[in-house]
């Protein structure tokens, strides 16, 4: 004898209901490994993070380093240029004191002159 509809249509309904019961076991087994695999990336993103930020830091206080040095090469270019003025000046004024004297008595008069109207 044949099984008769009924007893198929419950057979069916039984695969059905193992298939998605398997089916849902698959999905949670996926999405736990899914989560796992996210939470490995995450770490390891934060650890590279983590080591940016470090290099990064170590590199502002290698460029804090050479700026100090840079700056005292700056001081010195300047005050040579400072030094080769004052010579300059000197030269000139030996060259042609009374001329220099004149340029001098002048621009003391008018920076008095300023001085004076701005009291005002």
């Amino acid at each position: 004898m044949s099984p008769t509809n009924t007893e198929q249509l419950k057979d069916h309904l039984g695969e059905a209901g193992s298939h998605l019961k398997t089916a849902a076991s698959a999905a949670s087994t996926s999405i736990k490994g899914a989560a796992s695999a996210a939470g490995d990336e995450l770490r390891l993103g934060k650890a590279n993070v983590k080591a940016e930020l470090s290099d990064s830091a170590l590199s502002g206080l290698a460029a804090a380093e050479f700026g100090g040095a840079a700056a005292k090469e700056q001081v010195d270019v300047l005050l040579d240029k400072g030094k080769d003025l004052v010579d300059s000046a000197a030269t000139l004024i030996r060259e042609r004191p009374l001329a220099s004297f004149g340029v001098a008595f002048a621009a003391g008069f008018i920076i008095a002159k300023l001085a004076r109207s701005s009291d005002k």
